[in-house]
């Protein structure tokens, strides 16, 4: 029987996603974090949240921005470090032939959907947004496409009702740490087996921007609900009033049969009216049914419940108020 040996690893990734696993490595795996390959160099700024520059700090691993480098400039320090693997997470950038074919057991990445689906920079996000009930994390071995790359290994997540982006991608961080040890243990083992993805089920996670965080009232309550989780917490949904801007964290779709008399008659209403107000949230009119929201964000202020908002903001959100 083979024994496990530790390997040489350098590791590319740049979002909060990617520090997991990186911790992960670092702190319970045999294996050698030879160099940190990074976008951004992004430092902690509270406590229980993981950087990728704090993890290379205080393990005394060399960090590389790697925006500053050349193609051949990252080639020459792989080459150099005389790396086994490249692992890829969360990493925002495409890498080239060249670098793929350096290390003796290839490039693996892991991604936070089930592939086929979403592949893309936006897995977490777009599958919420697109009101999918389950996700997962697949692990891939590296090829010239956009995740599409064999299967090492791929595991399934339930969705739930609540989950933002910020929480779905904590529980995939803390799977996929996982499913990486084991791909990594069955590569030295040669264990593994490859399953092709079947590209008649694609879809592609287009990346985030700020622009489509702005609300659309014309959309239904359902997908705005959706939207405002997708979106927590990045760019994060907002929509205008009294030209501040103010931000969505939280919301719910409003239930016909249990709110007052005064939801019959918003059909005629303009999306994005204010039909109602009460200590638990702010009854808007949508393209289809009506979004309570729950928690906002007023410009240069801190978020907070609407029982507090309204204690100083009241007269902003007065019912046949139109939110732009």
């Amino acid at each position: 029987m083979k024994h496990t040996k530790s390997l040489r690893i350098a590791f590319f990734g740049t979002a909060n996603f990617a520090a997991w696993h990186l911790y992960t490595l670092v702190c319970f795996s045999i294996h050698q974090i030879i160099a940190i390959f990074t976008q951004e160099i992004q430092v902690s700024k509270h406590r229980s949240f993981l950087s990728l520059h704090d993890i290379a700090e205080k393990h005394n691993i060399a960090l590389f921005k790697s925006s500053f480098l050349s193609i051949s400039e990252i080639i020459y320090i792989i080459k150099k470090l005389n790396v086994d693997l490249i692992v890829v997470v969360s990493y925002g950038l495409i890498l080239p032939e060249e670098i793929l074919n350096i290390p003796r057991l290839g490039c693996i990445n892991v991604h936070g959907s089930l592939l086929p689906r979403w592949r893309g920079p936006a897995p977490i996000q777009r599958a919420l947004e697109y009101g999918d009930v389950i996700t997962g994390v697949t692990i891939i071995r590296m090829d010239l496409g956009i995740d599409t790359g064999d299967i090492f290994h791929i595991m399934p997540c339930n969705i739930l009702p609540k989950d933002t982006s910020y929480t779905l991608s904590d529980r995939l961080a803390k799977m996929g740490s996982t499913m990486l040890l084991q791909v990594l243990d069955q590569l030295i083992l040669e264990t593994y087996t490859l399953i092709p993805q079947d590209s008649t089920y694609a879809t592609y996670a287009h990346k985030l921007t700020k622009q489509e965080a702005r609300i659309d009232w014309k959309l239904s309550a359902i997908q705005l609900e959706r939207c405002v989780r997708a979106f927590n917490p990045w760019p994060i949904s907002y929509f205008l009033l009294k030209d501040r801007r103010i931000r969505v964290w939280s919301a719910e779709v409003g239930n016909r049969n249990t709110m007052d008399h005064c939801y019959h008659s918003f059909a005629s209403m303009l999306p994005g009216t204010i039909l109602s107000i009460n200590p638990y949230g702010i009854h808007v009119v949508t393209g289809s049914g009506v979004l309570i929201l729950t928690m906002l964000q007023i410009s240069g202020k801190k978020r907070t419940l609407i029982c507090d908002l309204l204690n100083a903001y009241k007269e902003w959100f007065m019912p046949n108020a139109v939110l732009e």
